[in-house]
């Protein structure tokens, strides 16, 4: 029986991770971890069993604690909790699906005590890539990545040598404002972020994924899972997200993985890497499939792709701002408070005034999101 533990399981990745769980029967969930939806991770609670559950704020862990009175289940709260479910001594594979910097500490706290790491939160390697790996060769144990783009680019790397990669090619759907100029992003409402043509994902990496910033942050996150160079990284649009992404070697060959876009597919691999196992779902029908067709991404019209690649050169705290001031331009933008086309001016504005910090610690991280934040507040 696997053993794992998830941090974020209320949320779109920790709910099909256990779509997953549910669909095999060798799987243990030992610990889980959430915001604040205590009403679903109760439901979640009562199916899976776990020994350990977090949630933030001590007043929910208060009323989970009353809901779930009748099951022999330990309810910790804050930091500290998702560190102590991070740390289950059974816990064989950390399932790292928590949205935002909030997933650092844990994920390290995990590394240490040995775990196998399932990554889906891309601001640990973003942020902290200069830590994360390094620590993980350390104590031996993988990361591998849950992102539908990196495990496609992890899955086309096996049985060939790393340092035989010319490039990689991550894979971009373009949104659903592809091809679109920035006069016609003037009056985006919510709505239409939110109306992703092809994925279904939180409203966070939705409008990530509208002003591709999200494929700034996978490049940002594939330098570090891959050791690879910026340069070495290209964007290519694929709008039809049948090409999950691609690795060209150094003989010209490309290898790439393709399917439906189906998250759960990227999850069982990580889960059970390196058996594949049966995963009920649609399948490509090449008979019917008409075309895959490829595009340039604008980097003017979403410069935030730029302003990765921008942050992901300079490297240091940098990546740090570009994340921490895209965090919190986004929420803006969801409760109504910014424009769309703000959400770039902030980060671009926000890079430009920082004062970049080389292999900063954790400390120096955390207070530089800080600075961001509070920066962003006091101007908008």
């Amino acid at each position: 029986m696997k053993k794992i533990a998830i941090l974020g399981s209320t949320g779109s990745i920790g709910t099909q991770t256990l779509e997953v769980v549910r669909a095999n029967k060798d799987i243990e969930v030992v610990g889980m971890a959430a915001g604040n939806n205590i009403s679903l991770l109760e439901e979640q609670i009562r199916e899976f069993s776990p020994k350990t559950v977090a949630v933030w704020s001590e007043e929910k862990a208060r009323e989970l604690r009353v809901r779930i009175s009748d099951l022999p289940v330990k309810v910790v709260a804050g930091m500290e909790g998702l560190i102590e479910i991070a740390t289950i001594p059974e816990t064989e594979i950390l399932v790292t699906a928590i949205v935002g910097m909030i997933g650092i500490r844990p994920t390290i706290a995990g590394i240490e005590a040995g775990k196998n790491i399932a990554l889906a939160n891309k601001e640990t390697l973003v942020t902290a890539g200069h830590i994360i790996m390094p620590l993980a060769k350390k104590h031996g144990v993988s990361i591998l990545p849950v992102d539908s783009e990196h495990s496609a680019i992890f899955q086309s790397l096996q049985g060939n040598e790393k340092n035989a990669i010319h490039k990689i090619l991550l894979t971009a759907s373009g949104g659903p404002f592809r091809n679109r100029k920035k006069e016609e992003l003037e009056h985006i409402q919510v709505e239409d972020a939110l109306k992703h043509p092809n994925w279904e994902m939180g409203r966070k990496i939705t409008i990530d994924s509208s002003t591709l910033v999200n494929k700034g942050l996978e490049v940002i996150e594939a330098k570090w899972l891959f050791d690879v160079k910026m340069e070495q990284i290209e964007v290519v649009v694929q709008p039809q997200s049948i090409i999950h992404s691609m690795v060209e070697y150094v003989d010209g060959a490309v290898i790439a993985e393709l399917g439906t876009p189906d998250m759960k597919l990227p999850i069982q691999y990580a889960l059970y890497y390196p058996e594949r196992r049966y995963l009920p779902g649609d399948r490509l029908d090449f008979k019917k499939l008409s075309q895959i067709t490829f595009e340039e991404p604008d980097m003017e019209t979403f410069y935030g792709l730029r302003l990765a690649y921008e942050a992901g050169r300079a490297g240091g705290s940098l990546p740090t701002v570009f994340n921490a001031a895209n965090e919190l331009a986004v929420s803006k933008f969801l409760n109504r408070e910014i424009r769309y086309l703000e959400i770039p001016e902030i980060i671009g504005e926000c890079m430009r005034n920082h004062k970049n910090i080389m292999n900063p610690s954790v400390e120096e991280i955390l207070e530089t999101e800080q600075e961001v934040y509070k920066q962003i507040e006091s101007r908008w």
